[in-house]
Formats: structure tokens, C-alpha cells, sequence
């Protein structure tokens, strides 16, 4: 079977959120499982020059605004599989992935070429994969294809929300001019009174999934839907959620070179030196003793920092550190400075993203992971942090309730904490619990243990798409 997974963002190559994780991690899991699977993303000017080769191929035809553009694609091995990136400076060699008006027109371009690239290779796949609203003109346009292009033909679509928030929102007069001004597409892509690269894709797509079965449910509810909730329900026999995985030959506390010292559920000795390693990094007072709570996140309302801000005196006075990496709204970025001026040896900031190693680094060496979504598709760093000995507090939504199972004693059961309202006191109830626990040191070493024996590979979530693709292929 092909499979062509198409991404606005993909690890090495290019990273703001966990759709890069996946990106990277879910073709080459399917390449062990006999599937042809390749990446097919942007070029961006900020992608290092190592992960990229001599491999081009040149004036690949795109059909674009009436006419062809001849575009250059380079090829990349970086990921584990193949990897296409596709070339338009004009486009993609900016100074961030997002963020620009005319964002729709530089992803319905990529996703034009990555469909030409594919005809261009005489490499038909089976099934297109398409990930977020970037890729709801691929979806979209190879429906359409399907009508008239013979090489499409047996091509079946899957298109996968990781956060139904962005819907990739644009004029709808620019529909003509990127090729969707005829019916059904135009109709498709309306949605109060703009046009939507998502709602397109969610309509256009043979089967749709999403990040998690608990995200799945919430998204067709109107409470969380965005107002795409009904055409959910609506296309609900072919809609389901899939937890993502893990990488473990990046996410493995036994060999991972960015931490301080290796360690495992078996030998947990080295988080010790991680844990002091990691106070020395942020400049706080070396007190291994001393619980270290962490975040990593953007600076958003989405994960929490509003009930974060207002916890944050209750938090100190238990006697923990607290760290936190991460970008975002400047109120947030402006709260986390005054909390680390006004305590510098125990709260510890990096305000921006300093790549991956401080990110390992972290993992390694904090005690408890904080994670009080006001919603999360899936989350990843619970997973992570589960891997590396770090005992996750997350709010009970989308993939952090199917992935964190609250710590019962009796039974010996349990890799973290969850709380279920969204309020800065039952956020403060489980840190507590939490720190009883972590006073005590058997009970503590077995949550550890139990989060870091889970298989959350990707392996395993690949089998799951294996059985999605089959299934679609018989459309």
C-alpha cells in the first residue's frame, strides 16, 4: 500500500506543535508494517540545512491560477522515510510556518504541488492523508480530481483534525481564482459567510479522523465543535479518533543524548543527576530534594495558564519548584516574568522555544508535568513525560483523559493525576495530592514505573491506520 502524508509541519524539518510529532513519527512507523509511506511538506528557509540532500527534482508541473508553475522539490531521508519539500520561496521562506494573510493561498499552492509531485513521480498512491486545515485544499481538489484525472481515480482520502479551533478561515472570493469556484466545491468550502479550508476537507474526505477517542466525542458536541459539530455528527459512521504515539528512538530516557544521565523504570538513579542538571540549567537553588513541577507549552489560555497565574502563590507555598518553556501571549509571557522576579530561585522561565534538547532535558529532570488544559485534542509531553519518570497532572479532556489514569493506592494502579473542573482549585487539589505521594517515596517510584512501562509507540497506533486505509480503500 502508498500512503502519502501530507503536513504543513513535519520533525526534523519544520516544528511549532504536535502535529509535527506525528508528522514525522506516524510514515515511518507504517514503513514497518510494509507500507510505502512518504512525507510530502513544505520547504521552509528555517529547516537546517543537514536534514536536507543534493536530491531534486526539478520543474515539477503545478496547475496554478490558470496557468503552470514549474516548482523544485527536494528529497530528504531525515525522517526515516522519504520526505518531499516542496520549493517556493515566495511562498514558505518567511520567518514563521503561520501567521500571514495570505496563509490560505501559500497551503492550496503546496497542496496543488504535492499532488502534481505525486503524478510527476508516476507514484499513485492509495490513500492521501491529509492534516489540518493546510491540507483541506489536497482533500478537497483531489475529490474534484477524481471526476476527470484517471490517475487519481483510486486514490481515497483521510483527513485528520489535531485541533478543529483552526479552520483555516479566508475571503471566499478567493475561491475562483485558487480553483474552487464552481459547485460542489464553492458550497463546500462556505461556512458563515467566509470560506474554510477545514469544513471543505471535513466534507470532501472518504473517512475523517482525529488525535483521540475522547476528542472524537467532544468535538461533536456545540460546546467544543467550533460550529462544525452537526457535519461531524453527520459524517460520524466514517469519523474516528486515534491516540497518537510515541517515538521511543527520540523520547527514551535508556539512550537519549540530551539528558544528563540515561536511566530506566529498572535503574531510575540518573533522573537524580537529570533533576540537578536541570535546576543548574534555570539557575535554582540545588535542592534535589525539593519537587520540581514543570510546563512546556505556547502560552495560551488552551493549556491552562489562566488557572496557572492564579494558583501560583498556592503552588510556591507547597514548596516546589516550578519551570516552564514555552511562547506565546505577551500577558502570560509578561505573568511568568513577574512570578520569576519575584521568586528567582524557585521559579525558573525560558520564554521562547530553544529547540529540542532543553525540551529532553526537562522531561529528564522534573518531578511532576502540568498539564491543565482547557481542552487538548491528544497531548503529547503527558506521553513523554510518562516515558521519562514524570508524573503527569493533566485536566480530564481529549487524549489527557485517555492517556492518564489517576493514581488509585489500594491497587497499586495509576500513571498520574487528572482533575475535571476547569478551576484553579481543582488544579491546586491534585498538586497537592500529588506532593503527598511524592513524599512518599515507594508509592512515587511505582507511578513512575507504571507510566514508564506503557506501550505508546507508534508502532502500535500505526497498526490502527493500517485498518483505517484498508477499510477506505474499499470505497
Amino acid at each position: 500500500m502508498r500512503v502519502a502524508f501530507l503536513s504543513s509541519e513535519a520533525v526534523p524539518f519544520a516544528k511549532t506543535g504536535g502535529l509535527a510529532d506525528v508528522a514525522g513519527a506516524l510514515p515511518k512507523a507504517l514503513r514497518e508494517h510494509a507500507t510505502d509511506a512518504i512525507i510530502i511538506l513544505p520547504h521552509y528557509d528555517q529547516i537546517e540545512p543537514d536534514f536536507l540532500t543534493d536530491k531534486v527534482i526539478d520543474r515539477v508541473p503545478v496547475e496554478w491560477r490558470g496557468g503552470i508553475r514549474p516548482t523544485r522539490v527536494r528529497q530528504s531521508e531525515a525522517a526515516g522515510t522519504s520526505a518531499y519539500l516542496i520549493e517556493a520561496p515566495e511562498y514558505f521562506w518567511r520567518s514563521s510556518i503561520y501567521g500571514y494573510g495570505d496563509d490560505h493561498e501559500r497551503f492550496a499552492f503546496f497542496s496543488s504541488a504535492a499532488l502534481a509531485l505525486c503524478k510527476h513521480l508516476a507514484w499513485q498512491p492509495d490513500i492521501i492523508h491529509g492534516n489540518d486545515w493546510p491540507c483541506g485544499f489536497a482533500i478537497t481538489e483531489l475529490r474534484a480530481r477524481r471526476r476527470y484525472d484517471t490517475f487519481y481515480g483510486p486514490t481515497r482520502t483521510l483527513f485528520s483534525i489535531h485541533n478543529i479551533a483552526y479552520q483555516g478561515s479566508f475571503d471566499a472570493q478567493d475561491l475562483w481564482w485558487l480553483g474552487f469556484g464552481d459547485s460542489p466545491e464553492r458550497d463546500d468550502f462556505m461556512l458563515k459567510g467566509s470560506a474554510s479550508a477545514l469544513k471543505a476537507a471535513l466534507i470532501a474526505a472518504d473517512a475523517l479522523s482525529t488525535v483521540s477517542p475522547r476528542y472524537a466525542d467532544e468535538v461533536q458536541t456545540p460546546e467544543q465543535g467550533y460550529g462544525l459539530d452537526w457535519l461531524l455528527r453527520k459524517r460520524r459512521d466514517r469519523f474516528v479518533g486515534i491516540t497518537n504515539g510515541v517515538d521511543y528512538d527520540i523520547w527514551n530516557p535508556e539512550t537519549d543524548p540530551h539528558i544528563a544521565v540515561n536511566f530506566s523504570a529498572e535503574d531510575l538513579a540518573g533522573k537524580r543527576d537529570c533533576k540537578l542538571d536541570l535546576l543548574r540549567r534555570f539557575g535554582l537553588t540545588p535542592q534535589p530534594e525539593r519537587p520540581i513541577i514543570a510546563i512546556i507549552s505556547r502560552l495560551v489560555a488552551q493549556k491552562g495558564y489562566d488557572l496557572i497565574r492564579q494558583a501560583a502563590g498556592a503552588i510556591l507555598e507547597t514548596g516546589a519548584f516550578f519551570i516552564a518553556l514555552g511562547a506565546g501571549a505577551k500577558e502570560y509571557e509578561d505573568f511568568l516574568q513577574r512570578w520569576h522576579d519575584s521568586a528567582p530561585q524557585r521559579v525558573g522561565i525560558y520564554k521562547g522555544y530553544a529547540g529540542e534538547p532543553l525540551a529532553h532535558q526537562i522531561e529528564a529532570g522534573a518531578d511532576i508535568f502540568l498539564m491543565p488544559s482547557l481542552y487538548e485534542p491528544c497531548g503529547l509531553n503527558q506521553m513523554y513525560s510518562m516515558r521519562y519518570g514524570t508524573v503527569p497532572i493533566v485536566r480530564a479532556t481529549g487524549g489527557l483523559d485517555d492517556t492518564v489514569e489517576n493514581f488509585d493506592p489500594e491497587r497499586g494502579k495509576g500513571n498520574g493525576f487528572k482533575f475535571y473542573p476547569y478551576t484553579a482549585s481543582a488544579l491546586l487539589e491534585k498538586i497537592r495530592e500529588a506532593l503527598y505521594f511524592y513524599g512518599k517515596p515507594e508509592a512515587w517510584r511505582r507511578i513512575q514505573r507504571n507510566g514508564m512501562t506503557i506501550d505508546n509507540s507508534w508502532s502500535a497506533v500505526a497498526k490502527k491506520y493500517l485498518e483505517i486505509y484498508k477499510e477506505i480503500s474499499k470505497f
